[in-house]
C-alpha cells in the first residue's frame, strides 16, 4: 500500500511540531549573547580549551640580557553533560471522539518549548553560581567577585551594584557587555526605593521604570550604575545560613543574582554547545491504536573563565 497524507498523519504533525519548537525556542531562552557558542566541536563529549596568561613587560637596559619569563598556561573543558527527553501520545479514539486536537497539539509543542527552556536556563544560571568557591570572595586583583547583599534582610541596594561595578573595573573588564541578571524581589527592591526614596534623582530611566516597571520577562529591563540588568525567577537557591563569601552567611532561603560580562567571546564567562538541536520523531503504534511522539535534546554548559563573573547573593522573599 502506498503512503500518503491520510496514512502518515503522525510524521506530518512531527515535522510541525518540531519545527513549532525549534522556531520559538531562541526566543524564549537566554540570548546567545550571553554565552560562548562552541557547537561546532563534532566528535566526543568533552572538549578542551587551552588558555595563555597575561605577559610581563620589564625594563630593559643597554648590553643587559633580558629575563625569560615563562607565560601562564592552563586548560578549560566543557562537557556534554544534559540529556533530555518527552515523549507522548494521541490515541485514536481521542482523534475520532476529540475536539480542536490541532490546538491540543499546538499547546503540547508550548508546553515543551517551555520545559527545554527552563531547563537550559536553569543549568546555565546553575553552572556561573557553581564556578566560583563557595564560603569565599573570590577575589580579583583585591576585589571581590562574590558577597551578600547589603541591605536590610540581605536585600540588594544600589551600593551592592556600584562595588561590583568597581570590581569588574579592577579586573579591567570593559565597561560595555556588563550584564545582571537578578531574581524579580530585587527588581521589587529597587522599584520600593525608586518609589519611597522622594529625594532619589528621578531621572527620565527611573521616570520609565516607574511607569512601565522593572521586571519584563527575561528581556532588558534598565541600565543602573553600568549593569544591563535582566530579571529571571530560574536563578540557583542558596539555603538559609549558607557562608556566602567566608564572612556573612544568609540569614533566610536566598537566590544567587548573576553578574557577567559578555562584550565578546573571549569575555563570556560561560560557554555551551548543542551537541543536539531539540529533534523530534513519530511513529505509528499500531497495537495501541496511537501515534507517539519523543523530543531528545544534548547539550553541554560550563565555566571557561571566572574573572568576568560576578554573584551577589540576596533573600528570596524580602525586599527591604
Amino acid at each position: 500500500m502506498a503512503q500518503n497524507t491520510l496514512n502518515t498523519t503522525a510524521f506530518i504533525e512531527a515535522q510541525q511540531y518540531s519545527q513549532f519548537i525549534l522556531s520559538v525556542l531562541p526566543t524564549v531562552i537566554l540570548p546567545e549573547g550571553f554565552y560562548r557558542d562552541v557547537s561546532d566541536f563534532g566528535a566526543g563529549t568533552t572538549l578542551n580549551i587551552k588558555s595563555v596568561g597575561t605577559a610581563s613587560i620589564q625594563e630593559v637596559e643597554e648590553d643587559t640580557p633580558l629575563i625569560y619569563n615563562p607565560i601562564d598556561t592552563g586548560n578549560v573543558t566543557l562537557t556534554i553533560t544534559d540529556y533530555i527527553g518527552d515523549a507522548w501520545h494521541v490515541t485514536d479514539v481521542l482523534r475520532q471522539d476529540g475536539a480542536q486536537i490541532d490546538q491540543l497539539l499546538a499547546m503540547r509543542a508550548q508546553e515543551a518549548t517551555r520545559a527545554i527552556q527552563q531547563r537550559f536556563e536553569s543549568r546555565f544560571l546553575a553552572v556561573c553560581n557553581a564556578a566560583q568557591t563557595g564560603a569565599d570572595p573570590n577575589n580579583v586583583n583585591g576585589f571581590a567577585h562574590r558577597k551578600l547583599g547589603s541591605g536590610s534582610n540581605d536585600t540588594m541596594a544600589e551600593d551592592d551594584l556600584i562595588e561590583m561595578s568597581l570590581a569588574f573595573d579592577k579586573a579591567n573588564i570593559p565597561l560595555p557587555g556588563r550584564v545582571a541578571i537578578v531574581d524579580p524581589v530585587v527588581a521589587a527592591t529597587f522599584e520600593k526605593y525608586l518609589t519611597v526614596n522622594t529625594n532619589a534623582d528621578m531621572s527620565p530611566m527611573f521616570k520609565d521604570v516607574l511607569m512601565n516597571g522593572f521586571n519584563n520577562e527575561h528581556k532588558f529591563v534598565m541600565n543602573l550604575h553600568g549593569w544591563d540588568i535582566w530579571t529571571s525567577n530560574l536563578l540557583p537557591e542558596i539555603a538559609a545560613s549558607t557562608d556566602v563569601d567566608g564572612t556573612n552567611s544568609t540569614a533566610a532561603a536566598s537566590v544567587a543574582n548573576i553578574f557577567m560580562s559578555v562584550v565578546d567571546d573571549n569575555h563570556k564567562p560561560i560557554m555551551n554547545a548543542w551537541r543536539q538541536p531539540p529533534k523530534v520523531e513519530s511513529e505509528r503504534n499500531k497495537d495501541r491504536q496511537r501515534d507517539e511522539f519523543l523530543t531528545t535534546a544534548r547539550w553541554g554548559v560550563g565555566a571557561q573563565r571566572v574573572d568576568t563573573l560576578g554573584v551577589i547573593v540576596t533573600g528570596a522573599t524580602a525586599t527591604e
